[in-house]
């Protein structure tokens, strides 16, 4: 599998639906028309957020910078399965780095990156508290603990093409 390129075409046709809920002037709306727009896109790209900037007639700027601030945003395009790699203390002494690495070889790409075909993104986060399955990976909204490397790829193998 290959890293996805930052080239993408983007179909503004989502977007304009969501302008017709979130009128500008209409208090805070910021926020939530992010969310609703990472929700129609899977990410917010670059010329989305500089749409929505001109539609609530904000600066770019600040728009951008809410959109960076809150972790919950992804300016990069991400796969249909978010794979979040434990790098917490607990995880790492009992082989998290292990792990980490058989996924980014099995996948073909580094922690931070997204398959080409829109499959998988890998990212390492500092904890996931559950100390108690270490070391452990999050996959979309389920935990998968007392990993080791074949155990991972095993488990990944279950995703694939779903």
């Amino acid at each position: 599998m290959e890293a996805i390129s930052d080239a993408v075409e983007i179909d503004f046709t989502k977007l304009e639906e969501l302008f017709k809920r979130y009128k500008a002037g209409q208090g805070n709306l910021l926020i939530p028309l992010l969310q609703e727009t990472q929700k129609a896109y899977a990410y917010l790209p670059m010329p989305v957020l500089e749409r929505i900037a001109d539609h609530l007639r904000l600066p770019r700027n600040q728009v951008f910078g809410v959109a960076t601030f809150y972790a919950q945003f992804s300016l990069k395009a991400r796969g249909k399965n978010i794979i979040k790699i434990c790098n917490g203390t607990s995880c790492h002494v009992r082989g998290g780095k292990a792990v980490l690495e058989a996924l980014e070889k099995y996948l073909g790409i580094s922690a931070g990156d997204t398959t080409k075909d829109m499959e998988f993104t890998l990212e390492t986060v500092a904890c996931l508290g559950t100390c108690f399955l270490s070391p452990v990976m999050m996959i979309n909204e389920k935990y998968y603990g007392k990993l080791n490397p074949k155990k991972a790829e095993e488990t990944l193998k279950q995703f694939q093409s779903q």
